[in-house]
């Protein structure tokens, strides 16, 4: 396979493949880069596409460029959006790019990788700079945006903050010479406004590689946190496990061939087998490479005694009466429950046992506020397939 072929693997669109493949060719390493806005604390499997192209950039030998946007997180990428992003503080987005500097680290390799925030130039342009910058671009222009257009169409509220956010991007790859950028299908308009900013200042273009989005767990959104439908490389390995475990037999391909990359031919010899078995191996495979080999055997190992052997997990965690609920001599089923931490909250619980997917003894609960008095031995609780708990007295 040619160095341009390995590159075209999994990717959606290239624009000036000609122009990369005569430069892979050349005699310097290409500065390839991926830019991330530290919007919330966790990277998620959607972001592990990217990466993984950008990853495979360095096994080539080549720089990658990853940009920390602390200065365009202020904004908030319009991309895909139908409304306006919230606003962080410059201390939450600084807190959320601690971690994700430490996830990406999961996938690429640190000494390879150049880390650099936006706001190391931004901070010192001039509003001068900043309307010099706004004349390369017309409003026109930046209504061809297909989410932009629909917002301008039914009147939903852009600001013109947004409208300099595909500019800011595209100066990004102005500043850093960028050889190569990578993103999501969705940023294909950003990423070319930074090919024209350098054709603009007489610089060489930028290659622009779009990767596919990630379907999340529902199998038909694209994989986000506001959708409730992802995977974060912080999940625990049970909840890792379990929610791979929960995706249907179609997605379960796509992400064989987008998170692990396997190759067209392997994925056709697993698809003769049984796709549970396949699944299992998915699962078991993805949180081998964010946790360790031995916690993804280890979750297998417990997903076969629940759900093959129906027998209960040996790592359930075990609370005494007493650790959940002081001397109470009773207290509500949504109470006990919230009170081990394993919830996200008591509103989630009780939609839980209302829709019948919470079991105390093997019995199965209706009513979140049944009262629930301290076992004689101890009480074993199940809330949906994965989370299990025990109390005792």
């Amino acid at each position: 396979m040619s160095l341009i072929e390995t590159i075209r693997t999994n990717t959606e669109t290239i624009i000036g493949e000609a122009e990369l493949e005569d430069r892979m060719h050349g005699n310097r390493p290409l500065r390839v880069k991926l830019g991330v806005d530290p919007t919330r604390p966790d990277l998620t499997f959607g972001h592990l596409v990217v990466f993984n192209k950008l990853r495979q950039f360095q096994d080539l030998g080549h720089e990658a460029v990853l940009i920390i946007g602390d200065f365009t997180t202020l904004i908030g990428d319009p991309s895909g959006r139908s409304s306006t992003r919230p606003v962080l503080t410059k201390e939450e987005i600084f807190g959320n790019a601690e971690t994700y500097l430490e996830q990406a680290f999961k996938i690429l390799d640190e000494e390879k990788t150049t880390v650099v925030y936006n706001s190391s130039w931004f901070n010192d342009m001039s509003f001068e700079d900043c309307l010099k910058l706004a004349r390369k671009m017309t409003v026109a222009r930046m209504l061809e945006r297909d989410d932009f257009a629909k917002r301008y169409a039914s009147n939903a509220p852009i600001s013109m903050i947004e409208f300099m956010y595909p500019l800011i991007q595209g100066y990004d790859s102005l500043i850093l010479n960028a050889d190569v950028e990578i993103g999501g299908t969705d940023q294909l308009f950003n990423m070319l406004v930074g090919r024209a900013l350098q054709k603009d200042a007489g610089k060489m273009e930028q290659a622009v590689i779009t990767m596919p989005l990630l379907v999340g767990l529902d199998g038909t959104k694209k994989m986000s946190k506001s959708a409730d439908n992802y995977i974060a490389f912080t999940d625990s390995p049970k909840d890792m496990f379990g929610k791979i475990m929960s995706i249907s037999d179609d997605t379960m391909w796509t992400y064989y061939q987008l998170l692990l990359e396997l190759s067209d031919e392997k994925i056709e010899k697993l698809k003769a087998g049984h796709p549970m078995e396949a699944k299992k191996h998915l699962a078991s495979s993805l949180v081998g490479q964010f946790h360790s080999m031995q916690a993804g055997k280890h979750e297998l190992e417990q997903f076969e005694q629940v759900f093959s052997k129906n027998k209960l997990p040996d790592d359930m965690p075990t609370f005494t009466w007493s650790d959940l609920l002081g001397d109470a001599a009773s207290a509500p089923l949504f109470e006990v429950m919230a009170q081990s931490d394993l919830f996200e909250s008591k509103g989630a619980i009780r939609r839980l046992v209302q829709q019948g997917g919470v079991k105390m003894d093997g019995e199965k609960q209706t009513d979140p506020n049944v009262e629930i008095t301290p076992p004689e031995s101890e009480s074993i609780f199940q809330a949906g397939k994965r989370i299990f708990f025990k109390v005792v007295a």
